[in-house]
């Protein structure tokens, strides 16, 4: 079959007739997508994909033989493997998809409109693969659950035991703690200002730290920098700024 050269071709697992034909379809209405290959089995999504390349692999979690989560761990090893969004009845799974950097993870039934989304995150990153070192955070939207990339979050705020991450879309709230967030993303550039903010050095816009109510402006938001803080702050944001310059 002979797809439009900006088409993407993608591959459907899934052992359940009726949400396989259903996914398909839905599939079929993009315009963006090319050939749709389906599969009722791990086994034959893998024989499948040794044989041919796909952009996006949408693979049920529960199916008989080798789990999608299973298969999606043996794509590893293909020449190029695509970016995998599983598609579930189980949210439960949500974290080692997480784990296996899913693009994204959506619950059956699928509505039309978060698929599209789905396939919006693969074509935006441009590559079929997120990047080794950019990690992915599982978040709940509504009854959906879903991907925010720590490349997406221009600066975190501290909620109890939860932190909220917010991106050019929103804010998102996860059970991390903010503390367990600034070491994890310290070497990606992220910043603690205050004790109840991390921000990304590359995002801020503006910063005021003299005078009684120091501050640092991400788009829109001014965010309080606590005044030990304030040394630290300046080294970083000057190092970020160097950074930059030397990379324009």
């Amino acid at each position: 079959m002979t797809t439009d050269a900006h088409q993407i071709d993608v591959l459907v697992a899934d052992d359940e007739k009726p949400a396989l034909d259903e996914l398909v379809h839905l599939l079929r209405l993009d315009a963006r997508i090319g050939e749709v290959l389906s599969v009722s089995s791990g086994a034959e999504a893998l024989r499948m994909l040794s044989q041919r390349a796909v952009r996006i692999a949408f693979l049920d979690i529960h199916m008989p033989g080798l789990l999608g989560t299973e298969l999606a761990r043996s794509m590893l090893a293909l020449a190029a493997p695509p970016a995998v969004v599983f598609v579930t009845a189980d949210e439960a799974r949500a974290v080692e998809a997480f784990e296996l950097r899913a693009a994204d993870y959506l619950l059956k039934p699928v509505r039309v409109e978060r698929l599209r989304q789905a396939i919006d995150r693969v074509v935006d990153l441009g590559e079929p693969t997120a990047p080794a070192d950019d990690e992915m955070v599982p978040v709940t939207v509504g009854s959906t659950v879903r991907f925010v990339r720590r490349s997406e979050v221009r600066w975190v705020q501290a909620q109890g035991d939860y932190s909220r991450l917010h991106t050019a879309d929103g804010g998102h709230l996860v059970r991390i703690p903010i503390s367990e967030l600034e070491t994890r993303w310290m070497d990606a550039g992220f910043l603690r200002v205050h004790r109840s903010t991390l921000v990304r050095s590359a995002a801020v816009t503006e910063a005021r730290l003299s005078g009684s109510d120091p501050v640092v402006v991400v788009d829109q938001a001014v965010l309080p920098v606590s005044r030990r803080l304030i040394p630290v702050v300046r080294e970083a944001l000057v190092r970020a700024g160097a950074r930059a310059e030397g990379s324009g």
